[in-house]
C-alpha cells in the first residue's frame, strides 16, 4: 500500500472510530466502534490498489451513515443507562 493511501485510510479510520463514539445510545456506541475495529483488521492484509480503493469509498459511504445516525440519535437521546454510570462505587 502506498504510503499516501496507508495514511488515507488511517485518517478515515480515525474519523469512523470518532465519529461513532459520538453516538448517545450505549449499544450503538460499542457495536459500532468494535464493528469499525473488525473490519479494518479483516482488510488490513489487502494489497491490490483497486480493492483498496473500493473499500475506501465504502468506508466514505458508512462515515457519512455514521455522522447521520449521531445526529438523529441526539435528536431522540434516552437516558443513560445503569453500565454508562461510572460515578456509583462497584461491589
Amino acid at each position: 500500500m502506498a504510503a499516501s493511501s496507508r495514511a488515507q485510510v488511517l485518517d478515515l479510520y480515525r474519523a469512523m472510530l470518532r465519529e461513532s463514539k459520538r453516538f448517545s445510545a450505549y449499544n450503538y456506541r460499542t457495536y459500532a466502534v468494535r464493528r469499525i475495529r473488525d473490519a479494518f483488521r479483516e482488510n488490513k492484509n489487502v494489497k491490490d490498489p483497486v480493492e483498496i480503493q473500493t473499500l475506501v469509498n465504502k468506508a466514505k459511504r458508512d462515515l457519512g451513515i455514521i455522522h447521520r445516525q449521531v445526529h438523529i440519535g441526539q435528536l431522540y437521546s434516552t437516558d443513560k443507562l445503569i453500565i454508562e454510570n461510572r460515578d456509583m462505587p462497584r461491589t
